[in-house]
């Protein structure tokens, strides 16, 4: 059993890895063996996920990267390549929202700047197409290789307030569903494309909408989140792993193309 969830010896390249969710997701691999590469356009928040990997005794690099620009992503790819090795796994975990592009009575839906909803999309949704073209191509070249998507569950049923977040990721689920067909159709059916779609979990971009900056209290958004949640809280980081472990190890040989909640289960309630 334990070899069937083996993850040890493959190299793992992370977008947005030093950020909460995808930084817990690094250490947690790099502690079942794998070498990870911790790809961040903040280069400190990279560094530091891997200082923490590195004192474990871990594998791990850190490298500069801009999701936006596919040179960019080119050359972190020759990084990896050079100092890890091939590159088996990528997880296409940067993203996020941006107060600007988010509905309030401050900013009407009819007011919402374009460059902030075309930032927000091309974040989550270019920033997942590119990096899967980069790498991906790696591993139509290897004739084997697994990518895992980070969506959400507002790709399922938008969520009030966030339009360009809820489009965005509905576009990566669609995204994953299509690329899991193309690869294993026209390259090899040894490469794996899937998405975790993760409930509420606190992170800097969503901070905002969930708590009182002041109070650290629940926002009334806050609140209606928890009542709607069957467990009753927000999930911990540490609770996504052991579904990205289970993606992209042997035991989801037969797992293609699905995006799977991680939600404690709010989009099985239907509030009432």
């Amino acid at each position: 059993m334990n070899d069937l969830f083996d993850v040890k010896g493959k190299v793992i390249a992370i977008t947005g890895g030093g950020g909460v969710l995808c930084g817990t997701m690094a250490r947690a691999l790099a502690g079942a063996g794998a070498k990870i590469a911790v790809l961040d356009i903040i280069e400190t928040a990279a560094e530091k996920v891997v200082g923490e990997i590195k004192s474990s005794r871990g594998q791990a690099v850190a490298v500069k990267c801009d999701v936006l620009d596919k040179k960019s992503l080119e050359t972190a790819r020759e990084k990896i390549n050079s100092e890890l090795g091939k590159i088996d796994v990528l997880i296409n975990g940067a993203g996020g929202n941006k107060k600007e592009a988010t509905t309030s009575p401050d900013l009407s839906f009819f007011d919402l700047p374009s460059e902030a909803v075309r930032f927000v999309f091309d974040l989550n949704f270019i920033g997942t197409l590119l990096p899967s073209q980069v790498f991906g191509k790696e591993m139509a070249d290897n004739g084997a290789g697994i990518i895992l998507n980070v969506s959400s569950m507002c790709a399922f049923s938008p969520l009030t307030k966030v339009p360009a977040y809820s489009a965005a990721k509905a576009a990566v689920s669609n995204f994953t569903q299509w690329l899991a067909v193309h690869v294993c159709q026209n390259y090899s059916k040894d490469i794996r494309v899937n998405a975790i779609a993760p409930g509420f979990f606190l992170t800097e971009q969503n901070r905002f909408l969930l708590t009182d900056e002041k109070t650290g209290e629940l926002t009334a958004r806050g609140r209606t989140i928890i009542d709607h949640t069957p467990a009753g809280r927000f999930g911990q980081p540490d609770e996504l792993i052991g579904t990205v472990m289970w993606l992209l190890s042997d035991a989801a040989k037969f797992v293609t193309g699905i995006v799977v909640p991680i939600d404690g289960g709010f989009s099985a309630f239907s509030g009432v």
